[in-house]
């Protein structure tokens, strides 16, 4: 008898149905309507089921948390498919939050067939559980110490004074808790956050949460990574893990008796180069195949190339790099037709380690699929600087056939450490004294690839201070390119301190998702993510919050998007008939839930509780940028302001914004404030992010527009600026806020002079009410100019127009005391920034293979030198 193999039931739902909205989840309403079909028995008990669908991705994803939305699942067709749950089903709806958190299904890593991969993941997993034992054994004091550590100012700092007779006072909070009743209490240690709001003369936003809160947190923290370690428990035991490997007793052939590096390729019509590289040093003279006999041959045929080099003499971090390219004749343009050059006209490259990650020598067969897109100025074709992992679009990439020789029938093994450090300078390290970590930092550069070396430098990196490693994550994240294996130092390093606070596992979670779509970092990185997650489930509810309202905000600006461009005819009815579009959208339950009661992505410390419609907008600009403003219950009732963008890549403005922010720190560890704005900026996917609106600001080109019943003579009004700031001052506050403008318009002079910051104007320049001047917008740097017919915009080294000028010397005009401070300021900003200038060129060689715009090559951080020159102040 045959039996029905598929049945297809349609349900009725709404397009937000979920299990937390309605009576009935779709699960439930099945149960409820298969009963009247034949053969209902069979199905068995309803827990032991879930719906099953293809996604947006074309990939089958098992919806195995109930609670997600349709339209936040968004399956290609309305179609879900009943399935059977497989055991374990604490682990498998784990797994798949994680993938949908990180944007890479785990079934994605899972068919990967690499045993470094499983070997990764299986020590991740052993980690984690370690890790969830421990907190699970932690005090709520513990807990909150180790989540949200304060950053107290060192005991040997200077003490804060009374502002009097410059004597040490004690730090006392006074909380209002209504119009009658004060209390005063002592605080014992003195947060940075405190302090810097003094020093700025300040007040500082404090929130006053009940222990009851506090208690409540670390309760639902601890059920949650009980239920999961329980249920784990309850399950089928796993296989055990594998045995620590230990380099010292590894059977094998030592590396030292091998003979010369040479290995065999297939070609076909085409050239390959090869070379042996050691960070950027060239080991050996480069190996080229044999040319092709006629333009026509188009068969394969095996060369063999070789190196001067014997395999005894390589590094271990040696890197085999290939160029592939077709070599034609060029004619030159003569009456003679035997002047032929060779040209070579690139087609793609590859690289791979010699040694994989257990030190064992490469042998046998290997087809590495190769990358188009050449580098600008690489030596001799080849890219040693790139990335190790093969193309993983396989159908439409350069496929080379390499053969590596078997040189004994045994694996052939690179020493360990206790015998290299015999025989090369490695045994320094030994007893090298620990570098201070900002001088540590540049042990990580590409030029550095010995693994010991890296190790020592991330040794040193273990000194820095939570809010100091905060400062420089953005390169620490980016440096992992430059690792040629998952498992080290610096994983296990970043690792750890994102564990120990949930301000640092915040900013890595987001360094390294939004660049989970780039083919060269896609499966190291989400190895990465996979491994924070699994120690940090409680946080992982917090981050799916963020990713979903993400996703909204990108669901309107496309809708947004859609609208101008049906609309282009009547900008008028555009914009009216978008932006109610836009706001229609944003009241709707599914938006308005998903976008409220969140952590900021900008700053996880700020709690964005529901958004202001009335006030939401998008810009005007190409890419039309949400402005989203937020109602602020724990500021008074302030609203807070971001933008979001889709399709523009932010990364270049947050390492901007990065190095201001550094800028300002060394300025300050001088004891020189200049009032600096290094506001929020945080890329969060391909071509996406979020910017933070700075309250109380208008752009130099607003300001002079509304002073002025001519738009074209607006710019020339140099009054315009000197009375905004007067309309909005006065008597000591108006001399606090043109200080305020002297020292940050120096500030800014020397920033955008050192890193060659261009297309300057007054559209990109603001004011807040306060007087503080900065920046916005940094879509050039390092010197790369604006130009139109070779004639560059820029032709003075920094901005500082007759309007700066005229604010600076309040109105007054002539040389003046106030101009001789501003350039006194500007001289000494400078000096403290030349004394640091190769932190400032290490930090952006550290990003060199983040595919930056503006930052793709060693040439591009040579405008950096200036640093080392005396800077022109005649020209202010």
């Amino acid at each position: 008898m045959d039996m029905i193999k598929t049945l297809l039931v349609v349900l009725y739902c709404k397009k937000h149905f979920s299990e937390t909205r309605v009576r009935f989840s779709p699960l439930q309403l099945l149960w409820k309507q298969a009963q009247t079909f034949p053969l209902f028995p069979a199905l068995g008990e309803m827990e032991s089921h879930m719906f099953e669908c293809v996604n947006q991705a074309a990939v089958h994803e098992e919806l195995e948390d109930e609670t997600r939305r349709l339209c936040d699942v968004r399956p290609f067709l309305p179609v879900l498919k009943l399935v059977t749950r497989n055991c374990g089903r604490a682990e498998r709806l784990l797994d798949s939050k994680i993938g949908v958190l990180i944007g890479k299904g785990l079934h994605e890593l899972d068919a990967i067939n690499e045993q470094e991969v499983k070997d990764f993941r299986s020590k991740m997993f052993r980690f984690s559980e370690e890790r969830m034992q421990r907190v699970q054994m932690m005090t709520c004091t513990e807990w909150l110490q180790s989540c949200f550590s304060p950053q107290l100012e060192p005991a040997a700092g200077s003490a804060i004074t009374d502002g009097v007779n410059d004597r040490p006072s004690d730090l006392k909070v006074i909380i209002h808790f209504d119009l009658s009743q004060l209390k005063s209490i002592p605080v014992p240690s003195c947060p940075q956050y405190i302090r810097i709001c003094m020093q700025a003369k300040e007040s500082p936003h404090l929130t006053l949460v009940h222990i009851s809160t506090i208690k409540g947190m670390f309760d639902k923290e601890i059920s949650t990574i009980r239920a999961v370690v329980t249920r784990k428990s309850c399950n089928l035991p796993l296989p055990l893990p594998p045995k620590r490997r230990v380099p010292t007793v590894s059977p094998g052939v030592c590396v030292w008796l091998c003979e010369r590096m040479h290995f065999s390729i297939l070609c076909c019509g085409v050239q390959v180069r090869a070379g042996l590289f050691h960070g950027t040093e060239l080991l050996c003279k480069p190996a080229v195949s044999s040319e092709s006999s006629g333009r026509s041959e188009h068969t394969w045929k095996e060369s063999t190339l070789e190196f001067e080099i014997s395999v005894s003499d390589l590094p271990r971090m040696t890197r085999l790099c290939f160029a592939i390219y077709a070599v034609m004749d060029k004619v030159k343009k003569q009456k003679s037709t035997k002047n032929k050059q060779a040209c070579h006209y690139p087609i793609a490259w590859v690289n791979t380690m010699v040694f994989d990650y257990k030190g064992q020598l490469k042998t046998g067969d290997i087809i590495l699929h190769c990358w188009s897109s050449f580098p600008d100025e690489l030596e001799e074709m080849l890219n040693p600087i790139g990335t190790i992992q093969t193309n993983p679009y396989t159908e439409n990439a350069t496929a080379l056939h390499i053969l590596f020789p078997e040189y004994s029938s045994h694996p052939i093994v690179f020493p360990p450490f206790d015998k290299v450090r015999q025989t090369s300078l490695q045994a320094l390290l030994q007893i090298w004294p620990k570098l201070s970590p900002r001088d540590a930092l540049e042990l990580l550069d590409f030029n550095y690839p010995d693994q010991y070396v890296r190790e020592y430098a991330v040794c040193c990196l273990r000194d820095m201070s939570d809010e100091e490693l905060l400062q420089y994550l953005l390169q620490l994240v980016q440096v992992l390119r430059y690792e040629p294996y998952y498992d080290c130092a610096l994983t296990h390093f970043l690792l750890e301190r994102a564990q120990g606070n949930r301000k640092i596992g915040h900013f890595l979670f987001w360094h390294l998702r939004s660049e989970i779509h780039m083919p060269a970092v896609s499966v190291q990185f989400a190895l990465i993510l996979e491994a924070y997650c699994r120690c940090n489930i409680p946080h992982i509810e917090v981050l799916k919050k963020q990713v979903e309202a993400l996703s909204k905000l990108k669901s309107v600006n496309e809708l947004i998007k859609l609208g101008t461009i049906k609309n282009a005819r009547s900008k008028t009815k555009e914009a009216m008939l978008t932006k109610e579009a836009m706001m229609t959208c944003l009241r709707q339950s599914g938006y308005s839930e998903t976008l409220s009661d969140l952590h900021s992505p900008l700053n996880p410390n700020v709690m964005l509780s529901d958004i202001n419609v009335e006030k939401c907008r998008y810009m005007d600009s190409k890419m039309k940028p949400l402005w989203i403003v937020y109602n602020n219950k724990l500021l008074g009732g302030d609203t807070l302001g971001i933008i979001f963008k889709n399709g523009d890549d932010l990364r270049q403005d947050m390492l901007t914004l990065q190095i201001l922010r550094l800028m300002d720190l060394l300025w300050k560890e001088a004891s020189l404030d200049l009032r600096i704005v290094p506001y929020g900026c945080l890329a969060t996917g391909d071509r996406a992010g979020l910017i933070e609106v700075v309250s109380s600001a208008e752009t130099i080109a607003n300001i002079q527009l509304t002073s002025s019943n001519v738009a074209a003579a607006a710019a020339f009004n140099k009054d315009a600026l000197l009375n905004w700031l007067k309309e909005r001052n006065s008597g000591d506050a108006l001399d606090r806020a043109i200080e305020e403008f002297t020292l940050s318009c120096a500030g800014y002079c020397v920033a955008t002079y050192v890193l060659g910051i261009g297309d300057r104007h007054s559209d990109n320049i603001m004011v807040r009410s306060t007087g503080q001047l900065f920046h916005i917008d940094f879509g050039h740097i390092l010197g790369n100019f604006k130009s139109k017919f070779g004639i560059k915009r820029e032709r003075v080294p920094f901005i500082l127009t007759h309007d700066f000028i005229h604010v600076i010397q309040q109105g007054k005009t002539g040389y003046t005391e106030k101009f001789g401070s501003f350039r006194q300021y500007c001289e000494e900003a400078y000096l403290i920034l030349r004394k640091n200038g190769n932190l400032f060129i290490t930090l952006f060689a550290l990003m060199l293979t983040a595919g930056l715009p503006e930052l793709t090559s060693v040439k591009d951080i040579q405008y950096l030198k200036v640093l080392h020159t005396n800077m022109p102040i005649s020209c202010i």
